[in-house]
C-alpha cells in the first residue's frame, strides 16, 4: 500500500507536473528544447488545474446523471429497497472532537443528502467503506455513528471491508442481496456517480442514482473563472482521478 500510494502521488497530477518542472530544470543546459517542452507542460498543467472554469467544464463531462427531483423522494420506496452511502475517506484525530477521526467533507455531503432521503422515504440505510488508513474505525462505522448523532438516522447495515468503488458494490451485494435487496439508491458525488452506478449494476443491483455535490454548475467566480484558485487544484485532481478510474474500470473489470 505505501508503494502504491507513493507511485500514484507522483504519476498523477499535480505530482507528475512537478516532476516535469524538475526535469525542465535538469535538462535546461543539455537539452534546452526538451526542457522547454517539459516546462510548458508542467507549468501549463498546473495553471489549468487551478482554474474554476476548467473544473466546471471537466465536471460537466463526468456528471452524466441528473439530480434526483425532490418531489420524487417520498416515492423512493416504490423504486428501491435500501439507500447505500459510499464512503469518501476520513480525517485523522480532530482535536475539536476529542481526537476522534471524522468523516471527510465529501463523506459529510453524502451523509447529509442520504439522511434527508431516508427521512422522507423511510428506506433503511447501508454505509459502505473500509479502513481508509488500515486501522479502525472503518469509514462505514464513522458514517453510521455521525448519521445517528448529527442527522438522527439509524444505519441498518455497515459494509466495512471495501477500499474501492468496485469493492463498495461487490461487498454491499454480499450484505444486501442475501436479504433479497437488489434495488438500491446509491448516494455519492455527481462526478463519481457514473462509475458507481456501473459498478453496482455489475454487482447485480438495480440502481436509482442520487448524485450530490455537483461541480459542473455555474462556478460564480469573477473574471469568468480564469484566475487561479487553490480549491480548483484539489477539485481538478478529484476529477482527473475519476476520469482515469472510469476508463480503468471499463478496461479491467
Amino acid at each position: 500500500m505505501p508503494l502504491r500510494f507513493f507511485l500514484k502521488q507522483w504519476l498523477m497530477p499535480p505530482g507528475i507536473l512537478f516532476l516535469l518542472l524538475l526535469a525542465a530544470w535538469w535538462l535546461r543546459l543539455r537539452r534546452p528544447g526538451l526542457a522547454a517542452a517539459c516546462f510548458v507542460l508542467g507549468l501549463g498543467g498546473l495553471w489549468l488545474m487551478s482554474l474554476p472554469l476548467v473544473v466546471q467544464q471537466a465536471a460537466r463531462l463526468l456528471e452524466g446523471e441528473p439530480p434526483l427531483p425532490e418531489e420524487s423522494w417520498a416515492t423512493l420506496a416504490s423504486r428501491a429497497d435500501a439507500i447505500v452511502v459510499l464512503g469518501a475517506g476520513r480525517e485523522r484525530g480532530d482535536p475539536a472532537w476529542g481526537g476522534a477521526d471524522q468523516p471527510s467533507y465529501l463523506a459529510l455531503e453524502r451523509m447529509r443528502y442520504a439522511a434527508q432521503l431516508a427521512k422522507v422515504s423511510g428506506l433503511p440505510v447501508l454505509t459502505s467503506g473500509g479502513l481508509h488508513y488500515g486501522a479502525p474505525p472503518s469509514e462505514a462505522r464513522l458514517m453510521a455513528e455521525r448519521m445517528q448523532v448529527d442527522f438522527g438516522v439509524r444505519v441498518t447495515w455497515e459494509e466495512t471491508a471495501s477500499r474501492t468503488t468496485w469493492e463498495n458494490a461487490q461487498f454491499s451485494a454480499q450484505v444486501l442481496q442475501p436479504l433479497g435487496i437488489k434495488r438500491v439508491v446509491v448516494v455519492t458525488q455527481a462526478w463519481h456517480m457514473r462509475r458507481s452506478r456501473w459498478s453496482f449494476e455489475q454487482a447485480g443491483f438495480e440502481v436509482v442514482p442520487a448524485p450530490v455535490g455537483f461541480l459542473g454548475r455555474d462556478h460564480g467566480r469573477p473574471f469568468a473563472g480564469l484566475l487561479p484558485e487553490s480549491r480548483a487544484v484539489w477539485q481538478s485532481g478529484l476529477l482527473l482521478n475519476e476520469a482515469l478510474g472510469l476508463l480503468g474500470y471499463r478496461l479491467f473489470y
